[in-house]
């Protein structure tokens, strides 16, 4: 018969012959490629030639000076900003509505949940076409002059554009999350606080988002990340006009990349955008870690 420690031992080396195609998977497609990113934002490669120099940091201090990227973070925290704020509210009432007892509950919740199931290229395609052909005749039939122009050839109106199409692509998954938060919150609690008098408003700040607190942070983090690295939507409405009024932290680096040739410095830009979205979510978590109810 095998010895104790021999059944332990067969029986790690089996798991970890379970998990190594995926361990070597994400380091051929994640790990890797963060290595020598790293390594590139150090050079002056120009993502073609064999031949590059190494120079430091000289990458990373540049860009503190770049007025095109500064611009591009401002665009990125304002748009993250108001994405986040308005997902995380939307997401909350449509989690609260779809997870009260509706006639017609399921139909609705496919009616919201269909704009997931489409890319985003597609989505950008479509809202284009309705901000350049349908709002505009719907305004000229109706004589309202402030509909008979398309929104997105407007420098200061054109992100509020992006962000109602983002807004109706992306606030279906965060609503899941905050139903399948609300159908842990105990029965008995909410019963509880409706005896003692609560108000509806009470019983939703004391005892709702305490419960859904863990889900609002999953959820501020992926929309967060999703803001900051918004690239496709805004190619399929704007492309980074007017003027380059909505040219993303991604878009820039992709024509630093591909069009300018300036691979080295473009890897650094992304690096430090990532090194940002660290930064944030990490305060984040730790912020509602500690508000957050433990069963």
């Amino acid at each position: 018969m095998l010895s104790k420690k021999n059944k332990n031992r067969d029986r790690n080396i089996t798991h970890f012959l379970y998990v190594l195609p995926n361990l070597l998977l994400y380091s051929i497609l994640s790990v890797v490629p963060i290595v020598l990113g790293l390594y590139y934002s150090f050079t002056d490669w120009n993502g073609i030639s064999k031949k590059y120099n190494i120079i430091g940091l000289a990458n990373y201090a540049k860009i503190l000076s770049d007025k095109r990227f500064r611009k591009a973070v401002i665009f990125n925290l304002r748009y993250a900003g108001m994405l986040i704020i308005c997902i995380m509210i939307l997401a909350v009432i449509l989690g609260l509505l779809l997870n009260s007892k509706v006639r017609g509950q399921n139909a609705y919740r496919a009616i919201y949940f269909f704009p997931a199931c489409i890319s985003m290229l597609t989505i950008g395609l479509i809202a284009n076409y309705i901000f350049f052909q349908g709002v505009p005749s719907i305004g000229k039939s109706l004589g309202i002059v402030a509909l008979q122009k398309n929104i997105l050839s407007n420098r200061s109106l054109a992100i509020y554009g992006i962000l109602v199409t983002n807004v109706w692509k992306s606030v279906a998954i965060p609503t899941v999350l905050v139903i399948s938060a609300l159908q842990t919150i105990p029965k008995e609690i909410t019963e509880a606080a409706t005896v003692d008098g609560a108000s509806s408003w009470q019983r939703f700040w004391r005892i709702t988002v305490p419960y859904i607190l863990p889900i609002l942070s999953i959820i501020f983090v992926l929309v967060l990340k999703e803001g900051l690295m918004i690239y496709d939507l805004i190619m399929a409405l704007t492309s980074g006009g007017p003027a380059g009024a909505t040219e993303s932290i991604t878009l820039s680096i992709y024509r630093l990349g591909f069009e300018d040739s300036k691979f080295g410095y473009a890897i650094s830009e992304a690096m430090l955008v990532a090194i940002i979205i660290a930064i944030i979510s990490v305060i984040q978590i730790r912020f509602t870690d500690k508000r957050k109810i433990y069963d």
